[in-house]
């Protein structure tokens, strides 16, 4: 019984704790507001990589998405690498992270929108361009009838509804400018 009273009061210590946790809601000034750049261009490449390290543990996955495309704070051509928690090398080495994107939304041929932001540690010591938000920071990019639309993903998120690339574009280059 005084082994029990222990374990419970730790129990409901760590429930509220969780109880408290919230995704980050964010508008597009926020996203941009907090990340290094924004990337519109296809998935060129995609890996996912194992990592062991001895202070965080064995097995860390991440995958890394190769987006070939303009930068829309600055309208270059560019080349970005983004990298995030999860994925799968086969049917049996990975992990699945409920804040990675959908399978659907990171196949290789895709066009997307995607924000990111430098990190030095990942965990495990991996520096990579994060993808911003994991799941929130990653826009599928569709053809309308008369121009490209960014699907949007609802409320709360940077891009809550379908908008016209370059409209987006237009926004993302003002607010950047304001950093």
């Amino acid at each position: 019984m005084k082994r029990i009273i222990p374990l419970c009061t730790a129990a409901l210590l760590a429930g509220g704790a969780l109880g408290l946790a919230q995704i980050e809601r964010l508008t597009l000034p926020q996203m941009v507001a907090k990340t290094d750049g924004s990337v519109h261009g296809t998935i060129t490449a995609r890996e996912v990589i194992r990592i062991d390290p001895p202070i965080d543990g064995p097995e860390l996955y991440y995958t890394h998405l190769t987006i070939e495309g303009t930068s829309l704070e600055t309208g270059q051509a560019t080349s970005v690498v983004v990298t995030y928690p999860g994925g799968w090398i086969d049917d049996e080495q990975g992990v699945n992270n409920s804040e990675a994107p959908a399978e659907d939304d990171v196949k290789i041929g895709n066009e997307v929108v995607a924000f990111y932001k430098w990190s030095d540690n990942m965990g495990g010591d991996l520096a990579a361009n994060a993808l911003y938000a994991s799941h929130g920071g990653l826009y599928q990019v569709v053809e309308g009838r008369t121009q490209h639309v960014v699907l949007g993903q609802g409320e709360g998120y940077a891009i809550s509804s379908n908008t016209a690339l370059g409209d987006l574009g237009q926004q993302i280059k003002s607010l950047a400018e304001g950093k």
